[in-house]
């Protein structure tokens, strides 16, 4: 995820991040330059087009449909930042989960239960680390917690099923030994159940984020209709821009393709992309203080 200072303008402005869009636009934009010449070049030296062209006329539709890609862009973009911000306030209460779980162990486990101690300790963290490393798609089925399995806690681990799944019923059974050892009673295994069942639950929601993209049908739309406003701007405007149409096509083609790129970014907010949740940096978060606590 990009850091930044939202009130330092100046840098923000004339600092192109690898994450800025110009970057991945730029051949696009290009493309779009020559073509905005070549009709302008076109209508202008070759067909000798006056005022009483009807292709002058053209512009008259960009502004009519002007309105309807703002509308369609702006929903676009909220409902994909919809997306991210689900998904950093699941992450945030797995953070918090995982704290509240560390702590009423901590409060709950004599001081000499040096051994479960330690196992709550690798344990909690990770689930987060698996749930990170589960969400990434091309590491599900390889990356594991290795702290946790050099030092045994992630003993009969099936890489070729659900990952955090099985984590999080070790760390209830441990729980279940626990109270069939009456090192804790009935009242706290209550007390500890609700953290446990939220690992699965913020689980299960973070896959349905990362498993539903937004429909297909919506998504090529938009992008057809970006297309086909920008590769008739240059026929109408030409009249009155003459060859200034060719940066003026390049920058309105930019802001439209921007949104749409950044949409389909964070849209996933569990991708390698440069502005997606930092779910490894939590999860390393989460191991510090779980640490700090047991």
């Amino acid at each position: 995820m990009v850091n930044y200072n939202p009130k330092d303008w100046f840098s923000t402005i004339f600092r192109f991040h690898k994450a800025d869009t110009s970057r991945k636009l730029f051949p696009l934009i290009m493309v779009v330059s020559l073509y905005s010449a070549a009709i302008a070049y076109i209508e202008i030296n070759l067909l000798h087009l006056t005022d009483k062209s009807y292709l002058r006329n053209i512009p008259l539709m960009h502004s009519l449909l002007g309105v309807v890609i703002s509308i369609l862009l702006v929903f676009r973009t909220n409902t994909a930042y919809d997306r991210w911000w689900e998904g950093r306030k699941l992450w945030g209460g797995l953070v918090n989960n995982s704290r509240n779980l560390a702590m009423k162990l901590s409060a709950m486990l004599p001081t000499e239960e040096t051994a479960q101690r330690t196992f709550f300790r690798k344990m909690i963290p990770a689930f987060a680390h698996a749930l990170h490393t589960h969400l990434k798609s091309e590491e599900t089925r390889t990356a594991l917690f290795e702290k946790a399995i050099a030092k045994g806690h992630l003993t009969n681990i099936d890489t070729e099923k659900h990952i955090p799944n099985q984590i999080a019923a070790k760390i209830f059974k441990h729980i279940q030994s626990l109270y069939a050892e009456k090192i804790i009673d009935g009242n706290q295994l209550i007390v500890l159940n609700e953290e446990l069942r939220s690992f699965t639950d913020i689980c299960g929601a973070c896959e349905r984020i990362k498993n539903t993209p937004i429909p297909y049908s919506y998504s090529v739309f938009i992008k057809k209709f970006i297309f086909v406003y920008v590769i008739t701007l240059p026929i109408g405007y030409v009249f009155s821009l003459g060859f200034w149409v060719v940066p003026v096509v390049a920058f309105i083609f930019y802001v439209l393709a921007s949104m749409e790129l950044i949409a389909e970014e964070i849209e996933d907010p569990f991708g390698e992309d440069d502005n997606d949740v930092p779910t490894h940096q939590i999860a390393d978060r989460i191991q510090l203080h779980v640490e700090e606590i047991l």
